[in-house]
């Protein structure tokens, strides 16, 4: 089903600049558009330099807005391809208030046109699309391909933390940070019975353990 594009989409995309990048995507070509660097200055965005963190795919905001409630020490870009669904996010942290969250609307294909080389210290893959037939698999997230630029823009000693709630993407995902070299510091098979208290839901994590479904985390190094 074709999701209802949100009234006056553009209009608050724009008055929410402050804290909100969109990406430049005349070029069609991916590859060409992210070696078209426009490194954004995180120091300059907040005003210090504290450590940054990224997640990819963030959704309507509920993890990253949490998450940089807790953390405010810590500095994180939040990425979302679909305008329709980023908007909320970005006014959800607007509203609440934060200073330590800035936004990419954005494919992931694209980020290192804005995130330069050892700039983040943690990845976060929430719930990314599993693209279970076989001829999406370049796709995916954590294809070999997107592993690899995500150890340009993690710093030595970086970390990604992936949750899922599809079992084949968990093993699939586990086989390619295996290939990249990553070590892996943890594989979890049902996160919530570890009662992590640490643990931040999302939106798409409640409604999978809603629905009875394990939910997977891996925890990756460079």
């Amino acid at each position: 089903m074709r999701m209802h594009r949100k009234s006056h989409l553009d209009e608050r995309l724009a008055a929410c600049g402050k804290i909100l990048t969109i990406a430049d995507l005349a070029d069609k070509n991916m590859k060409r558009a992210a070696a078209q660097r426009e490194t954004l200055d995180f120091e300059q965005i907040f005003g210090n330099d504290n450590p940054v963190r990224l997640e990819i795919g963030c959704g309507k905001g509920k993890f990253v807005c949490e998450l940089a409630a807790r953390n405010p020490d810590v500095n994180f870009i939040a990425v979302e391809k679909i305008s329709n669904v980023l908007i909320e996010a970005v006014e959800r942290a607007l509203n609440e208030g934060l200073k330590n969250v800035h936004f990419i609307n954005s494919a992931a294909e694209v980020l290192p046109r804005y995130v330069s080389e050892g700039a983040v210290e943690l990845i976060y893959l929430n719930f990314s699309n599993p693209l279970p037939k076989l001829g999406y698999a370049k796709q995916r997230l954590t294809h070999p391909k997107f592993l690899e630029e995500y150890k340009k823009l993690l710093r030595a000693g970086g970390r990604i933390i992936q949750k899922t709630d599809d079992g084949d993407f968990y093993r699939f995902s586990l086989e390619s940070y295996a290939e990249c070299g990553y070590k892996i510091l943890e594989k979890c098979e049902d996160l919530h019975a570890l009662r992590d208290c640490e643990n931040i839901v999302t939106e798409h994590e409640k409604r999978f353990a809603d629905m009875g479904k394990n939910i997977y985390r891996i925890i990756a190094e460079t």
